[in-house]
């Protein structure tokens, strides 16, 4: 049985990841994307899917009233904020896996759509909660070599990575780290931690911004360090997005 699916996320970055994961599971089609819950709906009404996996934090129609107004579809939740997941198994949600979600949770995920044959109550889904909710989330951890030494780092304490010539360079403890990773590969992988391009050769973790001053169509951050980086024009719309600046 092919199940026909359509991905709901309004970050470009994030419907790639989860795209490509996804097109490794066999029976499954991706037949579209939605920017959000708005865009979702037409396409839903154009094509209606077997399953959505849909994000919850979007702009204009968020995943959860849109689960709420979707005509009644298998719906799998893909998000980076656990809080939610009652009022989710409330809407009779399939599954509801966390960013950064793993491709085995997404097949078993899958898997589950496949087996169901009859509505599950709402208290029983409820309580599966406890038991498909991770305990704790990974740690997003990076490496830098030095000689015969690989030095590990947990990427959530490391205020900015910036492009060095080959590499990528960032600062922790006083102490300077060059990576061989490149920025676009940095950025796929830490996004789901709150890491955003700011400019091309700047990559910031949100936790350490202390404050955004905007000069026309550019702006700078100012960091927790007193360190200011530039943010770029074609950037600064999604970087206000995520800090929830509005103008």
């Amino acid at each position: 049985m092919i199940l026909r699916a359509l991905i709901v996320d309004d970050e470009v970055p994030a419907r790639r990841r989860l795209r490509r994961k996804l097109e490794r599971i066999d029976g499954l089609e991706i037949i579209g994307e939605a920017v959000d819950g708005l865009d979702a709906l037409a396409k839903i009404a154009d094509d209606p899917p077997d399953l959505l996996f849909l994000d919850i934090d979007m702009p204009e129609l968020d995943g959860l009233q849109l689960a709420a107004d979707a005509p009644r579809t298998h719906i799998i939740f893909v998000t980076a904020h656990a809080e939610h997941a009652i009022q989710a198994f409330e809407l009779a949600a399939i599954d509801y896996l966390l960013k950064p979600v793993r491709e085995d949770r997404l097949r078993e995920a899958v898997d589950r759509v496949r087996a169901r044959r009859s509505p599950t109550s709402q208290a029983q889904l409820a309580a599966a909660l406890r038991s498909l909710l991770p305990r704790e989330a990974p740690v997003p951890r990076l490496t830098a070599t030095q000689g015969d030494i690989v030095h590990v780092f947990d990427a959530r304490r490391i205020e900015r990575l910036s492009a060095a010539n080959r590499y990528v360079r960032f600062v922790l403890d006083g102490h300077e780290h060059l990576l061989d990773d490149s920025l676009n590969t940095l950025e796929e992988r830490l996004g789901p931690y709150d890491f955003v391009r700011v400019h091309r050769a700047e990559l910031v973790n949100l936790k350490f911004v202390r404050s955004l001053r905007r000069m026309g169509a550019t702006a700078d951050l100012e960091l927790l360090s007193g360190a200011r980086v530039k943010v770029s024009r074609r950037l600064l719309p999604e970087l206000e997005r995520r800090l929830g600046a509005r103008r």
